[in-house]
């Protein structure tokens, strides 16, 4: 390869470069460097580096893993609900005799097309106490007495959930109406052949067919779903009531911009970072391994 061509290729790719530095690489130091110092309020101009204090602090505190706990029922909750979900309607549209399947499936993949902050500020007024479409649902059809979503710490946290999930599974129906797709319909075929059921053709044929397609959905769906800031932050009104709805990444904005502690919010900022590279590297060895067996 000759220079010019080298300069070609290096003038093509340096604005990527740039704007990478720019918006990952260059703020991701500065944060570390952030999470080794004092900066907050009181200190926004004369901070200094103070070593791992902030970490101890972050680990001192009880609050934190409250919060981490409460994390991982959010996580686990929603990814599970959006699989369940995503893989049942994707088997409804993969069926043949569906009608008018094309209108099913555009009403269904709304939910993820439409912005988020749209979607949680429609769910907040649905939840509403006194004028909220769920609890006059609650209460005309289901003869109940309405309940506080957004007043209890219980339920408000339900009413993330809820909101969440509807958002979450159209991404997994997609992703598993590919992998149904992709499926060769002569196993099938052979199946029925052999008198097998509806259940047995979906665990020995489906499901394993499945598998090497969700798993790196489903590892997207966990980063996801634990880093998910606008849900909670929007239904729940920023971890109200009495910040009992928050999730790590919603206390990290409260801390930063609510309480003004950047160098203690940098801090736990980065132990989020390190949480979910563990659980990236995790899923992506079973990824692997999930594909190799299939190869």
């Amino acid at each position: 390869m000759s220079k010019r061509q080298n300069i070609f290729i290096i003038a093509f790719l340096l604005p990527a470069v740039i704007v990478m530095f720019g918006v990952i690489v260059y703020p991701f130091v500065y944060n570390i460097v952030i999470s080794l110092s004092n900066m907050s309020l009181r200190h926004f101009r004369d901070w200094r580096i103070i070593g791992l204090k902030q970490y101890v602090k972050v680990f001192s505190e009880g609050i934190f893993y409250s919060v981490f706990f409460k994390t991982l029922i959010w996580t686990f909750v929603n990814v599970s609900f959006h699989v369940l979900i995503g893989v049942f309607l994707a088997l409804v549209l993969n069926r043949k005799s569906l009608k008018f399947k094309p209108i099913f499936r555009t009403l269904l993949i709304l939910p993820w097309a439409i912005p988020q902050v749209i979607t949680a500020l429609t769910w907040r007024s649905m939840f509403n106490y006194e004028y909220g479409a769920i609890n006059i649902f609650i209460a005309k059809y289901l003869n109940l007495s309405p309940v506080e979503w957004l007043l209890r710490p219980f339920e408000a946290f339900t009413a993330c959930i809820i909101t969440n999930v509807w958002l979450g599974f159209p991404f997994m129906m997609v992703v598993a109406l590919g992998g149904l797709q992709s499926i060769p319909q002569e196993l099938y075929e052979a199946a029925e052949i052999d008198g097998a059921s509806a259940w047995q053709k979906f665990k020995n044929i489906t499901l394993p067919f499945l598998r090497p397609v969700m798993a790196p959905a489903i590892t997207l769906g966990i980063i996801w779903t634990f880093n998910n800031l606008n849900i909670v932050w929007l239904v729940s009104n920023g971890g109200e009531p009495a910040d009992q709805t928050h999730i790590l990444v919603s206390y990290v904005y409260k801390a930063a911009f609510n309480l003004y502690r950047y160098g203690y919010a940098s801090a736990l900022s980065v132990v989020i970072f390190f949480i979910l590279l563990a659980i990236g590297l995790y899923f992506l060895k079973k990824t692997r391994a999930v594909e190799s067996v299939y190869e």
